[in-house]
């Protein structure tokens, strides 16, 4: 059996595999007579074709050490991921080796901060850490396949 171990989610180290939703990545921009900050533009959807949906997720709750045993992608269109709740979640992406994915790499959030994965990353399932598992999903809503599943042949224990 494989092990990997986690790492805090930052925008650097995240970067080929999509951006980090957080607010501290730009200057905000001042609104609503002073008593808002927008914080503009912080992932870059990315669809094939279709359209941006907002859609929410429920998840069931998971804890460490998980066991990673199936990897997934979507072709057609980018996946962003805005936690409802104050609580840390497990993201984890791999890089694609001719249509397999290959180094496997775990983050966990902090509070405060979500994910936009890229067009055709190799993902695991949403992961949250607590309850609820709630989250805002913003991804591509269209015709066609835009799922692609790999079950690993050895699974890895994420730490």
């Amino acid at each position: 059996m494989i092990k990997i171990q986690t790492k805090p989610l930052t925008s650097r180290a995240f970067a080929p595999f999509g951006d980090v939703i957080e607010t501290g990545s730009v200057d905000p921009k001042i609104i609503n007579q002073g008593n808002c900050e927008r914080f503009n533009d912080l992932a870059k959807m990315d669809f094939t074709d279709g359209r941006a949906g907002i859609s929410l997720f429920s998840a069931k709750p998971r804890s460490l050490p998980y066991t990673l045993d199936l990897l997934e992608r979507h072709p057609h269109g980018s996946q962003a991921f805005i936690p409802m709740s104050q609580h840390p979640f497990l993201v984890i992406v791999a890089h694609d080796d001719g249509g397999k994915p290959s180094d496997v790499h775990a983050f966990v959030t902090d509070i405060g901060q979500g994910i936009n994965l890229h067009r055709n990353t190799w993902h695991g399932v949403l992961t949250p850490l607590h309850e609820p598992g709630l989250f805002c999903v913003i991804d591509r809503i269209g015709s066609g396949n835009n799922l692609q599943e790999y079950p690993l042949p050895t699974p890895i224990i994420v730490a």
